[in-house]
């Protein structure tokens, strides 16, 4: 009778387990897909950060051509690869050694998506361009 009783209060336990061990391979199964899920929109935002980052650059590309062939500066909009891109532009001018030197500094702003929406992307440049005068 003894034994009876024993085997009696364990019939239960081994569904108890079951259970349990069902749960963890659940919520590894989830974490397992939510990680995979991070790792691919990491690696989007990455590649649409270094898009962002040469649609700038062509943008002070852009600038500086325009200011050290025409002279003065120009600002302007552009599209480059689905990214819009702001260049603005500044100019001063100084003497050394009898030589007029003019120096542009040039901000490239991309951006593509809405400000605050998860696609938002932006990168900003600047650079200084010093050139001669005729």
């Amino acid at each position: 009778m003894m034994a009876d009783g024993l085997l009696g209060s364990q019939k239960g336990f081994s569904i108890v387990t079951a259970l349990f061990i069902l749960l963890v391979l659940a919520v590894l199964g989830i974490f397992m897909v939510t990680m995979s899920g991070v790792q691919s929109r990491t690696s989007l935002w990455a590649l649409q950060g270094a898009r962002a980052y040469h649609a700038a650059r062509s943008g002070l590309e852009w600038g500086g051509f325009r200011a050290l062939n025409g002279g003065s500066c120009v600002a302007g909009s552009l599209v480059i690869d689905g990214f819009s891109v702001d260049v603005s532009c500044s100019e001063e001018a100084f003497v050394e050694g009898g030589q007029n030197y003019k120096v542009f500094s040039i901000t490239s702003l991309a951006e593509s998506g809405v400000y605050g929406g998860s696609d938002y992307v932006s990168r900003q440049l600047r650079a200084r361009i010093t050139g001669a005068t005729p």
